[in-house]
């Protein structure tokens, strides 16, 4: 029997079992739902998080589903239950869509009724597998709106309602805390805001430094004062003072002698998944690489792969926030907006 199930299960096993067996012995819950572990001698498959006693390597094997798993003869763990991570994916996916259908912020208690679920499991099932809980979400997604109506163009107080919000001072509150200046500023290209910037020569070439004076807003290879003013056409962009040039020197060391992580203030815009992708860049030690998919699995989404990828596109601090230690599955470099021979020597430099 044992034998049956192993040559049913071969056309759905994962490629990476040394990588599932590792997330098994870490009872990783961010790998749940990705994959389940078949344990051959009793026929039952399990989540990566479960808490039950270990199998031998030899007696274990790893397929893609729980639907593939039963198609092999294998039974589910009554104590971890895999069947139900698809329900509980299902149930996120359905409030993700009712709260970004809501016109204000929804109650706990309303999405998680809408989910099925009693509100304090549903608070943890939801900030498991979104990195965040659903007040955190709708608060992103209002943000977000606010920034498009701001675009678009017409009034300030005008796109703040038309965001969701019910007063402006809340507006202004998260707008600090995701659009890196006020919601004026953000529509007139940075009106009201000073920047100072330096452009600073590196063993890898020119890099543009700049900061307001909340903290860094841009580092970038291969630009200039010109790029700064078309990023922000009305902000007062001003040379670099004593301390801000102090502050450059330490960027030309981390990118010429790169040998621990730089704590600098930083003033960055972005959403709050962007932000989270981002804190977890800067958590990789220098000398080390995560794969894209490592950093979603870090930040509670390992679903969002690709999403994650973009967010480490999206990132405006070159070095500072280490996008260049992320790699593709295979190992391979990927890309990187400042060319891969840049990053191929990031990495090389920081390895030692």
């Amino acid at each position: 029997m044992t034998e049956m199930r192993q040559i049913e299960a071969q056309t759905h096993a994962v490629p990476d079992a040394d990588a599932c067996w590792d997330a098994f012995l870490r009872r990783d819950r961010s790998f749940d739902g990705r994959f389940v572990g078949a344990v051959l001698t009793t026929g039952i498959y399990c989540k990566p998080s479960c808490a039950a006693r270990h199998p031998r390597r030899e007696n274990m094997i790893f397929l893609a589903d729980p639907e593939a798993a039963r198609a092999a003869g294998f039974r589910a763990c009554l104590r971890c239950r895999p069947d139900e991570v698809g329900r509980d994916r299902l149930a996120v996916e359905a409030a993700v869509t009712f709260i970004a259908a809501a016109e204000t912020p929804p109650s706990l208690e309303a999405v998680a009724a809408h989910a099925g679920y009693s509100p304090h499991h549903f608070h943890r099932l939801f900030r498991r597998e979104m990195g965040m809980t659903p007040a955190a979400y709708a608060r992103s997604l209002r943000t977000e709106r606010l920034k498009s109506a701001l675009e678009d163009g017409g009034s300030v107080t005008g796109a703040i309602y038309e965001a969701g919000y019910n007063a402006p001072s809340r507006a202004y509150a998260d707008a600090e805390r995701h659009l890196g200046m006020t919601p004026s500023a953000w529509k007139h290209g940075g009106r009201g805001v000073a920047i100072r910037h330096a452009v600073v020569q590196t063993s890898l070439g020119r890099v543009l430094v700049a900061g307001t004076e909340r903290g860094l807003c841009r580092i970038s290879f291969d630009e200039d004062e010109a790029d700064l003013l078309r990023r922000f056409p009305k902000a007062e962009i001003l040379p670099a003072d004593e301390a801000f040039s102090a502050l450059a020197v330490q960027l030309v060391r981390l990118i010429d002698a790169p040998a621990e992580s730089l704590e600098l203030p930083i003033d960055v815009s972005g959403t709050a998944f962007q932000q989270a992708v981002w804190a977890a860049l800067r958590a990789i030690p220098p000398g080390e690489t995560r794969t894209y998919g490592e950093i979603a699995a870090a930040i509670g989404r390992p679903g969002a792969v690709r999403a994650a990828g973009t967010a480490c596109g999206d990132n405006v601090l070159a070095v500072l926030i280490p996008c260049h230690r992320v790699l593709r599955s295979d190992g391979s470099l990927g890309g990187y907006a400042y060319g891969v021979e840049r990053k191929k020597k990031l990495l090389e430099r920081e390895k030692g």
